[in-house]
């Protein structure tokens, strides 16, 4: 005859475990979408490359609009790292994205990216630094920040960008 197991003590087990079992399933998730991504058909002369994400960075510290430009595709979208929705002011097609990165230069006159580092899984591109600039009003800013990049045709089709959250 088996003892009957204490409701209390079969909870445990079951935390225990899905502490143990979540990172493994989590690991095995990214796995699979950075494998797909890269096991992804490329046209001829579409690949995108550490070296691609730097030359947009350098596009965007000249601010010349009409280089930053040519990295989108024509129904690319823009997530800004600020806003009024969770996800950042949204702009929608080329013509759009442009006059967004706009607003940063008019907002930012100065601002610079440096101490970059970029990474390129398929499709999929990923570019850190540390933005800093002067806001028209005087204010100084040095913010770490993220852009996660997605591509079709080495074209760039959706840039989704944030910024660490200063406490003053």
């Amino acid at each position: 005859m088996s003892p009957i197991e204490h409701p209390l003590k079969r909870l445990w087990k079951v935390r225990r475990l899905s502490k143990m079992l979540l990172p493994t399933c989590v690991g095995v998730a990214i796995f699979a979408l950075v494998s797909a991504a890269q096991q992804e058909p490329k046209a001829e002369g579409t690949a995108v490359s550490p070296a691609t994400l730097k030359s947009f960075l350098e596009a965007f510290n000249a601010h010349d609009l009409d280089r930053i430009m040519e990295f989108f595709a024509d129904d690319c979208e823009l997530y800004m790292p600020r806003g009024k929705e969770a996800s950042g002011q949204h702009f929608s097609g080329k013509a759009a994205v442009r006059q967004g990165l706009a607003s940063r230069f008019e907002g930012l006159p100065d601002v610079h990216y440096g101490d970059d580092h970029h990474w390129v899984a398929g499709n999929l591109g990923i570019s850190t630094w540390l933005l800093t600039g002067t806001t028209k009003a005087g204010e100084h800013l040095s913010v770490r920040g993220v852009d996660l990049l997605e591509f079709r045709n080495g074209k760039i089709v959706k840039k989704d960008s944030y910024w660490k959250i200063l406490e003053k």
